[in-house]
């Protein structure tokens, strides 16, 4: 069973191919748990193959690229590292001393992805003109976009150099299937992968509804895995055959790491995904981008 997603080939740079469960790190760095425990994490996660590991210069103030920078001392090169850029630092010039800024805090002298945190007021002109110029200094080896719906996806398309954007990194849960009506097929249509967050949907009611949700929780136990595992496995199941969603839930308990890694090899049949669409169905009409 393939468990992959490629990226497409861009810059000069080869396809690659990534782990369709990834990391995420936000609300690391904010003493919420401590510091060691979630570098533990961390390095755990790529011990179980969770080689993707993203973050962002939002998440903690920076305190998140210093945990994931930590986490990755003497194993840079087991990792494929994503961090963001904030709206208002994606200027001509902003974006490269944001960027260098991020590099700073991970202790590395490049990210494999920097992507846009959320449209803002910049042209996106100006972003992209940046965005080539750290590729061509090897301080980025590729960019793509966060939080854009269909309409700025679009736009992005026929931005010059927009055509090298490699991933959008949206929300998109079970709970949250709002991508499927419109974005998804856009982006299925370029071979443009989704990298979604909160694919646990963390945070909120919405959680406890789907944690505690009869069919589901009923549906995990018959497959003898969690709630979560289930969830991640629905999130990045194939399509067509073919596989193009990375989710990047976030964990620091060694339990729940392990538990991320593993739903790598679940795969759910035919009859389990009809009873998840029979429960949550997909939209039937376009609705407003989810944002957290």
């Amino acid at each position: 069973m393939d468990t992959t997603v490629t990226l497409k080939a861009t810059a000069g740079l080869p396809a690659v191919t990534l782990p369709t469960i990834g990391q995420g790190t936000w609300y690391m760095g904010e003493g919420l748990n401590p510091r060691q425990a979630e570098v533990k994490a961390l390095q755990q996660g790529l011990d179980l193959g969770l080689t993707l590991i993203d973050t962002a210069e939002m998440y903690g103030d920076g305190g998140a690229e210093e945990v994931v920078g930590e986490a990755l001392k003497g194993r840079r090169d087991q990792a494929f590292l994503v961090s963001k850029v904030y709206p208002w630092n994606a200027g001509r010039r902003s974006a490269i001393a944001a960027c260098e800024a991020s590099l700073r805090r991970l202790g590395t002298d490049h990210l494999d992805l920097y992507l846009l945190h959320w449209p803002g007021s910049i042209p996106l002109e100006e972003t992209l003109e940046a965005f080539e110029r750290l590729q061509a200094d090897g301080k980025i080896k590729r960019f793509g976009v966060s939080n854009c719906d269909l309409g700025e996806m679009q736009a992005l398309a026929y931005t010059d150099g927009g055509d090298q954007c490699t991933v959008n990194q949206v929300l998109y849960h079970l709970g949250s299937r709002g991508i499927e009506h419109s974005l998804l097929p856009w982006q299925r249509e370029r071979g443009l992968p989704t990298m979604a967050y909160c694919p646990l949907a963390q945070g909120g009611r919405l959680r406890r509804e789907l944690f505690g949700h009869p069919e589901l929780r009923a549906i995990a136990a018959d497959l003898n895995v969690t709630v979560a595992q289930l969830l991640l496995a629905w999130a990045t199941r194939p399509v067509n055959g073919k596989r193009d969603v990375i989710a990047i839930p976030k964990a620091v308990q060694p339990e729940h790491v392990r538990q991320n890694a593993e739903a790598l090899t679940l795969d759910l049949g035919d009859d389990v995904l009809a009873c998840l669409d029979a429960a949550f169905p997909a939209p039937q009409r376009k609705t407003p981008l989810d944002i957290v």
